[in-house]
């Protein structure tokens, strides 16, 4: 059998099992999150979670990016680094990589053959128990050196739950998955707070006081420091261009008994070419998290690990003329951070937005962000089994007055927004993970 046709069965057995990210909203609401599966598979597995050091991050919005950006400065020190990220955008195997390469479909198929007797022993796991644990098999037969592990769903009954970390990181905490993890900022961070560990550091990005107010209790309940970007570590962004951006971080001298007084504080340049103040903040968290966990890295090589970072998907610039661009933004919360990147790159120009969401998805959150800046909305349908209907974001566009058209596939929907847009107009494709990838693989094509 030739190595596609394995990786597609390999594929098809993972899809077996109870996929959680393909169901609706109300039957993920009934869904049975716990970590006996887990700890008894990786107990199979011979505990290969145990095997390297981890940073495991939560977070709402931004783990993705903080994870990469951390990744990628292990790399550079010289570390062979895993990474653990979800969802993928164009192909499975980008969930798990080292030094940046996703594991090979061969690999990958045999890695799921070698691992198919210990699942049989596991009643009802699910598909991202096993890949999970895929990932932690392969880094460790591979002998990484270090791992970044970005949480699925959640922290505390996450599958990644089961790793004692170097440090716990929670990037910014907002309103998504309340099915799951509740409807409330308190209930939701709670959930992301179970990655705290007794004896772990934690380091976490800027959080809206409510949430911020339960990491410091569950923080201070198990007894480890927390340290808080914006309070605790100082920084400000720096110019911007279309190819980067650059940032300062001030690091206040330590208070231990070897710090000498009259210290002056240490200042940081770091440079990205991830777009928006947002990726400021996932920057910074990433640079503390560094910092908090014992690795040994020069500053020279966070700086160059950062600088050469890629994340695609998120406001990326497919095209400059005419402006094209692709964000993964799924909520009302990086709505806002979409439309205050927009402003800052694209200032008064008008948007196009081809929009798809999944229907458990804030959908009338992501539009009243982005009215202020919208032409027009083309309304289209991204192929995932939780999708809403385009004829549903036309009804729900139609009150607000911005001009909205109904175009399927996602593919012609792009054309028409490119027509519609003009010289002037921006083309703004948003509103899931999934189409985002999509849309990507189109645009790769056109």
């Amino acid at each position: 059998m030739d190595t596609e046709t394995a990786y597609n069965q390999a594929l098809d057995y993972l899809y077996s099992y109870v996929d959680y990210s393909l169901k609706k909203s109300a039957e993920l609401a009934k869904a049975h999150f716990e970590l006996g599966r887990m700890r008894a598979l990786m107990e199979l597995l011979g505990n290969p979670q145990d095997a390297y050091p981890i940073l495991h991050v939560a977070g709402t919005k931004g783990k993705g990016s903080t994870s990469v950006l951390m990744a990628s400065a292990l790399t550079a020190g010289g570390y062979k680094t895993g990474l653990y990220t979800s969802p993928h955008l164009q192909d499975y195997a980008e969930r798990i990589q080292i030094d940046r390469q996703p594991i090979s479909h061969a690999q990958l198929v045999e890695l799921v053959e070698e691992m198919k007797p210990a699942v049989a022993k596991i009643p009802a796991i699910t598909t991202f128990e096993i890949t999970t644990a895929l990932g932690f098999l392969y880094f460790a037969r591979q002998k990484v050196t270090a791992a970044v592990f970005e949480v699925g769903l959640g922290g505390r009954l996450d599958a990644t739950n089961v790793v004692t970390p170097r440090v716990a990181v929670i990037t910014s905490l907002s309103y998504d998955h309340m099915a799951v993890l509740g409807n409330t900022l308190t209930l939701i961070a709670g959930e992301k707070a179970g990655i705290i560990k007794p004896g772990i550091p934690v380091v976490s990005a800027p959080q809206p006081e409510e949430a911020l107010a339960v990491l410091e209790k569950v923080a201070a309940e198990r007894k480890v420091g927390l340290t808080l970007v914006g309070r605790d570590v100082n920084f400000r962004g720096l110019e911007h261009t279309l190819d980067g951006q650059a940032l300062e971080i001030i690091e206040q001298p330590s208070s231990g008994p070897n710090s000498h007084h009259g210290q002056e504080p240490k200042s940081v340049i770091l440079r990205i070419p991830l777009l928006g103040m947002h990726q400021v903040v996932n920057a910074v968290t990433a640079y503390t998290a560094l910092r908090t966990s014992g690795f040994s890295l020069s500053e020279q090589a966070i700086q160059k690990g950062f600088a050469s970072v890629r994340w695609p998907c998120r406001f990326e610039i497919l095209s400059r003329q005419p402006v094209v661009v692709l964000d993964s933004a799924h909520n009302a919360d990086s709505a806002r951070r979409l439309r205050q990147t927009l402003d800052d790159y694209f200032p008064g120009r008008p948007v196009v937005w081809v929009f798809s969401i999944l229907e458990d998805k804030d959908a009338a959150g992501m539009l009243a962000e982005l009215k202020p800046t919208l032409a027009c909305v083309i309304a289209t349908q991204t192929d995932h089994p939780r999708v809403l209907e385009a004829e549903k974001i036309v009804s729900l566009v139609q009150p607000s007055g911005i001009p909205v058209e109904l175009v399927r596939p996602g593919a012609a929907a792009l054309e028409k927004a490119i027509e519609l847009a003009g010289a002037q107009g921006i083309v703004l494709v948003a509103g899931s993970v999934a189409f985002a990838g999509e849309m990507r693989t189109a645009w790769e094509k056109r």
